[in-house]
């Protein structure tokens, strides 16, 4: 990875976690509403993974925690933003939200609010790309705690039995909501438990992104190269809580907290930038105000100023008005 990847990068985590920080902005305005995921302290994984691979080609899924994946396989921040403000121009028409992005041209195939749906989804997915013939890999992300899910263990059984080309990576942030890893889960480290499936795995720092790059390198080229799966754990921290809803989590002490803040992704890349002498602090204060600038006057100004859906079209994506028994059309 070179200095202007290195910096790029920088600047798209940078980018990430001042869009998180102005979601929960507009949530506490009341401009977005229902349940919102935030992602602040887990940047190194998306963005360290889809680098690997190929974003707008490959296949992606995840969970709820879901706007900076799909904003990395490139996705419009703008669109996002408008989904989250449940507008017309948002991605999903306004009628996803937070938990339900998803963008088809870019191969962001969706958040989604189950606990271990994606699982199979991955793997239809993969199959798919199997039977076409493809080149593609399909990427799955989701938490730890969603390892417990039946579907977890269904999915990669069926997954490593059929060398299907997927990658799955648990984005280990030690809870799941406020239950920690240890009170949960019977083996620790997650990428363990995929030896029983005969599924190659590896676990990496998720808080530096030249390690978790290094990482979903071996990771992706042993999935398209035909070989099958592989489960790529990466070890991070979600600085806020589970939701909106767990704003100050009780469940945490402060030590482990200021342990896991001096272990910040954007800080870790940023200090080495510096001691290389690869980037100033100058610098580094004009991307941030910059980005800012950016979000505000881009993203918040064309979400604000966007259309409301009209109630009109209420049922018009229901997959329920297509279909012949409930029109009365069906002999």
């Amino acid at each position: 990875m070179n200095t202007a990847d290195k910096k790029r990068l920088l600047h798209e985590m940078l980018y990430a976690r001042r869009y998180e920080e102005r979601c929960y902005e507009a949530y506490v305005e009341r401009k977005i509403g229902g349940f919102l995921h935030l992602y602040p302290g887990q940047e190194a994984c998306a963005h360290g993974v889809i680098e690997a691979a190929r974003p707008g080609h490959d296949y992606v899924i995840t969970g709820y925690r879901d706007h900076v994946h799909a904003i990395k396989c490139g996705a419009d921040p703008k669109r996002v933003m408008a989904e989250l403000f449940a507008k017309e121009s948002g991605c999903c028409k306004g009628r996803g939200g937070s938990m339900h992005i998803f963008d088809v041209e870019h191969r962001f195939m969706g958040g989604y609010a189950l606990v271990g749906g994606p699982f199979p989804l991955a793997a239809g997915i993969a199959k798919g790309i199997q039977l076409k013939g493809g080149d593609e890999i399909s990427i799955c992300f989701l938490g730890d705690a969603a390892n417990n899910q039946g579907t977890f263990h269904e999915s990669l059984n069926m997954a490593s039995v059929w060398k299907l080309p997927v990658l799955y990576v648990t984005e280990n942030n030690l809870y799941g909501i406020g239950t920690s890893i240890d009170r949960s889960t019977a083996v620790r480290d997650q990428h363990k438990r995929v030896e029983a499936y005969n599924i190659p795995s590896a676990q990496a720092d998720g808080q530096d992104i030249e390690k978790v790059y290094a990482a979903a390198v071996t990771a992706v080229e042993h999935v398209r190269s035909g070989k099958g799966p592989y489960l790529l754990e990466l070890m991070t921290y979600r600085y806020r809580g589970h939701s909106m809803s767990d704003h100050t989590p009780s469940y945490r002490t402060k030590e482990e907290e200021k342990e896991w803040g001096r272990r910040d992704p954007i800080i870790i890349i940023k200090d080495r930038l510096l001691a290389a002498g690869e980037l100033s602090e100058e610098e580094y204060q004009k991307m941030d105000q910059g980005i800012m600038a950016e979000i505000e006057n881009d993203v918040i100004a064309y979400s604000e100023a966007a259309p409301e859906p009209d109630v009109a079209e209420l049922e018009r994506y229901v997959l329920a008005e297509n279909d012949p028994w409930v029109k009365g059309g069906a002999a």
